[in-house]
């Protein structure tokens, strides 16, 4: 089954509403005690500048063709982020976006169903961009955040991918699922919280796409934090950063992280991490490379 694009609709609409208080927006209380956090719907129909009606309908996902004036406006009362309009207008207007690629429509003009995803593939190209920058660890991840490709210092990083099933090369799995993941990030409750509103966000672009309704029905079968981040509907596109490793082999590394998009296929995005030269953590992941050169040579998928 698809992800219900109506429901999501609504779900992020109120989590929003629910994060905004009236005496920050300069809002009269309205009489008696408050039942639901933050904004009321006529609270924020009122701030946008439209019925309370036609903002209800947008919240309960009765039609999924609202202007973009409209959408703008309840943008702007909702404090959103450019992140977060791009999802709002996703969720609200089903229809191609001009600069992409047109499904089928109907004899009427009306979007026809939505095609479903092809597997995806890492071109020759882009593999021996991977196995040429051998000095620091770098891997490329694709919708539903599936690694695609790798490099044998991220195998040694992260875990060795060439050794698990397809399936699980996953990186939603492999934080959420498995103890190993876990202990590697020194902040793990901050990588599965990047980790699930990267995937929020992924999911938004394709909601038809019935893995992506599978591997979130997964995690949420399986992990308590997985369903407590889920329902906070955060979005998070993270083009750099970084995090702290606790390697079992070589101790503490604090690496930062470039994210690059590919031009042509924007569901692919190759990750690669930097170090400090000259820092502990240089020294480590030096360590880490001549480890890695050791060990029996790995596929790199």
């Amino acid at each position: 089954m698809a992800l219900d694009r109506r429901t999501e609709l609504g779900a992020f609409l109120r989590s929003r509403r629910a994060r905004l208080r009236p005496d920050d927006l300069g809002l009269t209380h309205y009489g008696g005690q408050r039942r639901v956090p933050g904004l009321r719907r006529e609270e924020l129909a009122r701030l946008a500048g439209v019925s309370v009606d036609h903002y209800v309908r947008l919240e309960q996902g009765r039609t999924l063709h609202f202007s973009e004036a409209v959408l703008d406006a309840v943008a702007r009362a909702l404090r959103l982020d450019a992140v977060e309009r791009d999802h709002l207008y996703r969720l609200a207007r089903p229809w191609p976006e001009p600069e992409r690629a047109s499904p089928a429509t109907s004899p009427h003009g009306s979007p026809g169903p939505a095609p479903q995803p092809q597997p995806q593939r890492v071109r020759a190209g882009l593999r021996r961009l991977l196995d040429s920058t051998a000095d620091v660890p770098a891997y490329v991840v694709g919708r539903n955040t599936d690694v695609l490709a790798w490099n044998r210092l991220a195998a040694a990083l992260i875990t060795d991918f060439g050794a698990l099933p397809p399936r699980h090369r996953n990186l939603a799995r492999l934080v959420f699922l498995d103890e190993g993941i876990r202990g590697l990030y020194a902040d793990w409750h901050g990588k599965a919280a990047d980790v699930a509103a990267y995937l929020r966000l992924d999911a938004g672009r394709r909601p038809d796409d019935p893995r992506t309704a599978e591997l979130i029905d997964e995690l949420s079968a399986a992990s308590v934090e997985f369903r407590e981040l889920w329902a906070a509907h955060e979005l998070r596109d993270k083009t750099h950063g970084r995090y702290v490793y606790h390697h079992p082999v070589v101790g503490e590394l604090d690496l930062g992280f470039e994210t690059l998009r590919l031009p042509d296929d924007p569901d692919q995005a190759l990750i690669a991490h930097t170090v400090e030269e000259g820092s502990p953590s240089d020294t480590a992941l030096r360590l880490l490379s001549a480890w890695a050169h050791d060990r029996a040579p790995d596929a790199v998928s």
